[in-house]
């Protein structure tokens, strides 16, 4: 298994990340870390813990992401960001979801927002981590991958890597990703796979508009496809996925 993680100066918050995953009771076989061109102490932090550097001098997310799992070469790729901050058990139980379920395309989890107070904590997960999950289901018409806490197949991966926005600095890559894999790939939710995550997306109300802007953009690029009432359609007729 590999774990991918694209990371731009946030030093700090990858030493914390690699940490977590240095504790992991199943360690992955390799971790990369994809440099988007920091100008921090990000990629010396990585190779002291060990990890493959790649660098993506195309910036934003899609492109590191889909960097890193080119580089990958794990039969099972996760991925998480550098806030990310899993349990102890995170690989070992992505790792048997994908050795139990020889279907299984794609699986991803929630998060809990660790550095926030716990009642802005509670309501972040309800109405924004809930609400990811159920407007972007509706949208697509099927489970959404969340990028900092998700794992596929390389195969899963291989069948859209030509297809992917990743040149966009501006989509959101987790949700690209999910519209463009193909009819009947297997994708689950695991409401128990829970990682931490950093509240920074709240810190201010430009930040969060700023990540609306980015969904609706990925929505209309994903719809001009298929729009939802057709994949709903494709989805609910009989003997069709």
């Amino acid at each position: 298994m590999s774990l991918v993680i694209p990371v731009l100066d946030d030093a700090d918050l990858l030493d914390r990340c690699l940490e977590a995953v240095a504790r992991q009771t199943r360690l992955p076989d390799e971790v990369v870390v994809v440099d988007n061109g920091s100008a921090d102490a990000s990629a010396e932090v990585a190779r002291r813990h060990g990890a493959r550097v790649v660098a993506e001098p195309v910036r934003g997310i899609p492109a590191a992401a889909s960097c890193g799992y080119d580089a990958a070469s794990g039969d099972v790729v996760l991925r998480c960001d550098a806030d990310t901050v899993p349990p102890e058990d995170w690989v070992e139980r992505v790792g048997r979801a994908f050795e139990q379920d020889a279907t299984l395309g794609a699986l991803t989890g929630p998060g809990t927002f660790y550095d926030l107070p716990r009642g802005r904590a509670r309501v972040a997960r309800v109405f924004y981590m809930r609400g990811y999950y159920w407007g972007i289901h509706a949208a697509l018409a099927g489970v959404p991958l969340w990028g900092s806490n998700m794992a596929m197949r390389r195969s899963t991966w291989e069948s859209v890597s030509g297809r992917v926005h990743r040149d966009d600095p501006r989509v959101h890559d987790d949700i690209d990703l999910s519209f463009q894999l193909p009819a009947g790939t297997v994708v689950r939710y695991d409401r128990a796979l829970v990682v931490g995550v950093s509240g920074r997306t709240f810190d201010s109300p430009a930040t969060l508009w700023r990540r609306f802007d980015w969904a609706f953009r990925t929505l209309a690029l994903g719809w001009r496809t298929a729009p939802p009432w057709t994949r709903w359609a494709r989805r609910l007729s009989p003997g069709r996925s």
